[in-house]
């Protein structure tokens, strides 16, 4: 059996990499995965415990007893913690930040890794994330870096935020990715970086359609789209 398609998307917060992810799937005929809903579940379940944030053995703990399940649902999928749907509740900046906390730890980072190869199933997947390419899947038949000016990527979060009735300001949410940046490049296990094969896109100017129609080019060019996957 060929090996399966793996498209690899990663980017800072407010990049555009979920839309992006998800139209290119539905394109292809892939599922796709968020690689960062995982880190998000794990968060919920140290949060919900009450564990603090400098309580390192505890959180392990907990994460490494959590039952962490992402089930399709049509053109994208349900999150389980503990066999309860957390989907919503996964979104909060509270959980944001606590995610981008426990995934400096090295256990966690393990246990939710292995959890998301399992995505890499024929004829193949479309993943998102941090450190897609570099170490979820450093062989990843295709690697793409999606980047945004930091202002654009702060209103694009901010019109997210909105239209799921949050609260929230356009500083509010620049300081929040801007943290998040912060974390996630200071972070010594896999820290926030192109791979050296990726592909770099800039998304500033771009709508979510045109970045998915380079990327299509991109596969065409490599020869990766088969009779498997949509053309």
């Amino acid at each position: 059996m060929k090996n399966p398609l793996v498209i690899a998307i990663d980017g800072p917060a407010g990049a555009g990499k979920s839309t992006v992810a998800q139209l290119l799937a539905k394109r292809l005929g892939l599922p796709y995965v968020d690689s960062g809903a995982t880190y998000r579940a794990a968060a919920l379940k140290v949060l919900n415990d009450g564990i603090a944030p400098e309580d390192k053995p505890s959180i392990i703990s907990a994460i490494a007893t959590a039952e962490i399940q992402l089930q399709p649902s049509n053109s994208s999928f349900r999150v389980l913690l503990n066999g309860v749907d957390v989907t919503e509740q996964i979104r909060s900046p509270e959980v944001t930040l606590t995610a981008a906390t426990i995934s400096r730890l090295p256990e966690v980072r393990e246990k939710l890794i292995t959890l998301q190869r399992t995505f890499a199933r024929f004829p193949g997947v479309v993943m998102e994330g941090r450190d897609i390419g570099t170490v979820v899947f450093p062989d990843a038949s295709l690697k793409i870096f999606l980047t945004a000016q930091p202002e654009e990527r702060a209103r694009r979060r901010l019109k997210d935020e909105r239209k799921k009735g949050r609260e929230a300001t356009l500083e509010r949410t620049a300081y929040e990715i801007g943290r998040r940046d912060q974390l996630d490049a200071e972070r010594k296990i896999s820290p926030l970086v192109a791979a050296s094969d990726a592909f770099q896109i800039d998304s500033t100017d771009l709508t979510a359609q045109e970045v998915v129609e380079r990327i299509i080019v991109l596969a065409r060019e490599k020869q990766l789209l088969t009779e498997s996957v949509r053309q």
